[in-house]
C-alpha cells in the first residue's frame, strides 16, 4: 500500500457509517454472543488457541458474524482473506486459493478464507470450494442469514462447525449505544449529547436485536438534531422515534423465518391456544405474508388436527378463505382472524391420520384380495358368485348389520381411534360397539382366519424381570444421572460444573450434551484427577473436561486460575451438601459460581429417611425388650440434630431460598436390592476410621454396649450374605438463580 492508497484508506475509515467505526476488534471489545464466544466457549477457547476449523457463522443481520470473523483475522497467526459471494465469482475463489497455496508453500501459514453471504455462491462456486477447504489449504468461515444445512453445500456444512448467533438482548444493545457516544476517536465521545433514558429505550426496542440498525438510527439522530444554545445535542423521544419509525421484522419468505414461522403458528392453533395463536398471525401479516398462504394451512389442520372433533371445522374455514377472496386486504384480516379463532378454540382430535396407518398397511402388507361379498355383482355374479353374501345395511335395524368389510388378513385391525372431544365422543361408543360385534360375527364363522385372534406368550416386561440380577447400582446410578440432566436441560453451548467427578459419571454425561461449551470436573484427589485425565486423553483436546482439584474454600480461586472470569450456566452434583455442615456457607461459594438464571441441580442422599436396621431382623430372634429398645434408639438417632440425620429436604429448599434461589424440590423414594456382605456388617458396627461415629457407636449413645453386641450378633445370623430390600430416600433438587437484568 502506498502513500496514496494509506491516506485513501483513512479518509473511507474516517468516513463510514457509525456501525462500520464501531466494529469491535478484539474479543475483549465483542459485545453479546455469551453462549459463542463467552468465557470457557469452545470458539473462544479454539481462538486463543489458534486452533481454527472451518466455520459458519448463520444468524440474523445485526448479530456479530462478519465482525468476528475481523476479530478472528486479528487475532490468528493465519493469512486472512476476506471475499463477499454477492461480488465474487469462480475467479476470485481461484484467486484466493492461490493466494493460499503460495503462502503456504513460501511461509508455512494458513489461510484463512472469510466468505461473507456464502449462500449467494451458486452450487458450482461452492463445489470449487470443496477441494481446497477439504486439503486443508484454506479454513472457511462463512457467514449467512439463511439456514446453511438448506442454504450451503451440504459437504462444506459436515466439514464445517457451525455456531448460531443470536439476536442481541437489550442489555447488549445498551452497552453498544453506550459505546458509540462515549469513544472519543470512533463515536461521538468528542461531541457533547445528552441521550435521554426513553429515547435510548425506545432505539434499543424498535432495533429489535440488530446492533446495526442501533447504531444507523443513533447515527441518524445525532447527524439530523440541532444543538441547543449552550451546544449540547439532545436526543428526545420525538427524536429517536424519527429515526426508528418501524420495528424491523426478520422475514424471509423462502427461507426460516417463513417456515419458523408458520410452524410456530399452526403449533399455537394445534395446541388450543388462541391468543399465540393471533400473535403469529399478526406477525406473519404485518411483514406481508400472503393470506391465501395461511388459509392453505388451517384448511388443511382442520382436517388433520380437528377431523370429526369438529365438523364444521372445515366449513368455516373454507367459508373465511371465500370472504377473504370477496373483500381483500385489508377488510379480509377480519375473517383470517375468524378462522384462527375458531380453529384454536376448536376441540381437538387427529384420528383422520388412520388414515396413513392403511396407506403403511397396504405398503408392508400382502395385497389382498376384494373379498367375494364386496365385490361387484353386475358383471359376473353368475360365473364367480361376486357379491354374494353381502348383507344391504338399509335391510336391517338402524341401517347397520355386522359383517366384515376388509380383507381376511386385516379382519380385526383398527385404522380409525375416536378421540373424546367434541362430535367425535359423541360417536366413539358407538363406534367401539360396532366393532365389537363385528368381532363377534368375525368369531361366529365370518371367514376371519385363526391367527388373528392369536397372541404370544412372551411378556417382555416378565422377561426383564427374571432376566434382571441384583446387581442394580450401575442401573441406578444411570437413572440418577438421567434424572440430574433433565432436570438441568443444558444446551449445546453451556458451561457445566461438575461438584463430584470422582468416577467421571456426571462429566462424561456432561461433555456430551455441550459440544460448543466446556465442562470443568472438580475432584478431591490426585488420583481421581488423573484417572480423568487419562480418560479425558481419548478426546480431542477442545473438547475434553477441565479437571481440576481442589477442596470447597479454594474452588473460586482455582476456578479463576483455570478461566479468569468464568460464569457457569449449570452445577451439577451428587450428595455435594449433605455431608457438610456448613451448607449455607457452601451455597454461597457456588452462587458466586452461577451466571445470571444459572441451575445448580443435585441429586442428595437424605439420612434422616433412609433404612432402619432394626426393620430387616424378626422380632422373634431378640428379647422383646431389647428389640423395642433397639427400634427406640435408632428413632432417636434418625430424629438427632447432629450429623448425618440433622436435615432433610425441606431445610435444602429454606437454605437456596434464603440465597434468593428459585427452587424446585422433589423427594423421591428408592427401593432397591442390596446385598449385605460380612464386610459390610463389620464396618456397620466395628469402630470407625474416618472420624465419623460408626452405626453401632451411634446406637451405644442410647443402648449398653452389651446389647449392641447382642444386636450385632442378629444381624450377624440373619442378614449374612442375605440380599434384602433396602430404602431410602434421594432429594431432587433444582435452584435457579434469577436474572437481576429482568428484575429492572
Amino acid at each position: 500500500m502506498d502513500l496514496f492508497d494509506h491516506s485513501r484508506q483513512s479518509q473511507i475509515d474516517q468516513e463510514a457509517p457509525l456501525a462500520a467505526r464501531m466494529r469491535p476488534r478484539t474479543l475483549d471489545e465483542y459485545i453479546g454472543q455469551d453462549a459463542v464466544v463467552g468465557p470457557g466457549r469452545l470458539l473462544r477457547r479454539a481462538i486463543q488457541a489458534d486452533q481454527l476449523s472451518s466455520l459458519i457463522f448463520y444468524g440474523p443481520p445485526g448479530t456479530g458474524k462478519t465482525t468476528l470473523a475481523r476479530i478472528i483475522a486479528n487475532t490468528t497467526s493465519a493469512h486472512f482473506i476476506a471475499i463477499n459471494a454477492v461480488l465474487a465469482g469462480v475467479k476470485e475463489i481461484r484467486d484466493a486459493i492461490a493466494s493460499a497455496q503460495e503462502i503456504r508453500g513460501l511461509y508455512s501459514r494458513r489461510t484463512i478464507l472469510f466468505v461473507d453471504e456464502v449462500p449467494r455462491f451458486n452450487k458450482a462456486q461452492q463445489d470449487a470450494l470443496l477441494p481446497w477447504v477439504e486439503n486443508g489449504t484454506v479454513i472457511l468461515i462463512g457467514a449467512t442469514t439463511e439456514n446453511p444445512y438448506f442454504e450451503v453445500n451440504k459437504a462444506l456444512v459436515s466439514r464445517s462447525r457451525v455456531f448460531q448467533l443470536k439476536p442481541l438482548e437489550a442489555p447488549d444493545l445498551y452497552r453498544v449505544a453506550e459505546q458509540a457516544l462515549k469513544d472519543p476517536e470512533r463515536g461521538y465521545g468528542k461531541r457533547p449529547i445528552q441521550a435521554q433514558p426513553e429515547a435510548l429505550d425506545h432505539l434499543v426496542n424498535v432495533a429489535n436485536g440488530d446492533a446495526r440498525a442501533l447504531l444507523n438510527a443513533l447515527e441518524l439522530a445525532v447527524e439530523t438534531t440541532q444543538p441547543t444554545a449552550d451546544g449540547t445535542l439532545v436526543i428526545t423521544l420525538a427524536v429517536a422515534e424519527e429515526s426508528i419509525q418501524r420495528r424491523a421484522v426478520l422475514y424471509d419468505k423462502e427461507g426460516d423465518a417463513h417456515f419458523d414461522t408458520i410452524s410456530a403458528f399452526i403449533k399455537s392453533v394445534r395446541g388450543s391456544d388462541p391468543d399465540a395463536a393471533l400473535y403469529w398471525l399478526a406477525r406473519m401479516v404485518y411483514a406481508g405474508e400472503d393470506p391465501r398462504f395461511i388459509f392453505r394451512r388451517l384448511v388443511i389442520l382442520a382436517s388433520e388436527d380437528i377431523g370429526l372433533a369438529d365438523p364444521q371445522a372445515v366449513t368455516v374455514v373454507t367459508s373465511c378463505a371465500a370472504a377473504f377472496d370477496r373483500v381483500g386486504m385489508p377488510e379480509g384480516r377480519y375473517p383470517l382472524a375468524q378462522a384462527t379463532l375458531y380453529l384454536a378454540t376448536a376441540p381437538k382430535s387427529n384420528s383422520v391420520m388412520g388414515f396413513f396407518d392403511a396407506l403403511a398397511a397396504i405398503e408392508q402388507e400382502r395385497e389382498e384380495e376384494v373379498p367375494n361379498p364386496l365385490r361387484e355383482a353386475s358383471r359376473d355374479k353368475k360365473s364367480f358368485g361376486h357379491g354374494q353374501g353381502y348383507l344391504y345395511p338399509h335391510s336391517y335395524r338402524e341401517h347397520w348389520v355386522a359383517q366384515q368389510y376388509l380383507p381376511s388378513g386385516l379382519q380385526g385391525q383398527v385404522f380409525y381411534q375416536p378421540s373424546d372431544q367434541g362430535y367425535e365422543d359423541a360417536i366413539r361408543v358407538q363406534v367401539a360397539r360396532r366393532r365389537e360385534a363385528q368381532l363377534a360375527a368375525m368369531v361366529d364363522g365370518g371367514g376371519a382366519l385363526p391367527e388373528t385372534l392369536t397372541y404370544s406368550p412372551n411378556d417382555p416386561a416378565r422377561d426383564r424381570w427374571l432376566q434382571r440380577t441384583l446387581g442394580q447400582v450401575g442401573q441406578q446410578m444411570g437413572q440418577m444421572r438421567d434424572r440430574i440432566f433433565a432436570l438441568a436441560a443444558p444446551q449445546r453451548h453451556h458451561r457445566i460444573l461438575d461438584l463430584t467427578a470422582r468416577t467421571g459419571l456426571l462429566t462424561w454425561e456432561a461433555v456430551r450434551r455441550v459440544p460448543e461449551g466446556s465442562v470443568y470436573a472438580r475432584v478431591q484427589s490426585t488420583q481421581d484427577e488423573q484417572a480423568l485425565n487419562e480418560q479425558a486423553a481419548r478426546l480431542p483436546e477442545l473438547t475434553r473436561p477441565v479437571v481440576f482439584q481442589a477442596a470447597w474454600p479454594a474452588l473460586p480461586e482455582a476456578l479463576q486460575q483455570l478461566t479468569p472470569g468464568i460464569r457457569f450456566d449449570q452445577i451439577v452434583g451428587r450428595n455435594v451438601l449433605g455431608p457438610e455442615p456448613d451448607k449455607a456457607g457452601m451455597i454461597a461459594v457456588l452462587k458466586a459460581q452461577l451466571s445470571p438464571e444459572g441451575i445448580i441441580v443435585l441429586a442428595e442422599s437424605i439420612p434422616r429417611h433412609s433404612q432402619r436396621i432394626s426393620a430387616l431382623i424378626s422380632p422373634s430372634t431378640l428379647e422383646d425388650p431389647l428389640w423395642q429398645q433397639w427400634q427406640q434408639a435408632e428413632a432417636a438417632l434418625f430424629e438427632a440434630a447432629t450429623p448425618p440425620f440433622d436435615w432433610d429436604g425441606e431445610d435444602l429448599r429454606s437454605h437456596f431460598t434464603a440465597a434468593e434461589f428459585t427452587v424446585d424440590l422433589q423427594v423421591e423414594p428408592v427401593a432397591t436390592d442390596l446385598l449385605i456382605t460380612p464386610k459390610l456388617l463389620h464396618r456397620w458396627f466395628s469402630q470407625a476410621t474416618d472420624g465419623r461415629p460408626s452405626y453401632g457407636e451411634q446406637l451405644q449413645q442410647h443402648l449398653k454396649p452389651k446389647a449392641v453386641q447382642q444386636i450385632q450378633q442378629s444381624c450377624d445370623r440373619q442378614l449374612a450374605n442375605q440380599t434384602v430390600r433396602w430404602h431410602s430416600q434421594i432429594a431432587y433438587l433444582k435452584a435457579v438463580l434469577p436474572n437481576p437484568e429482568r428484575k429492572r
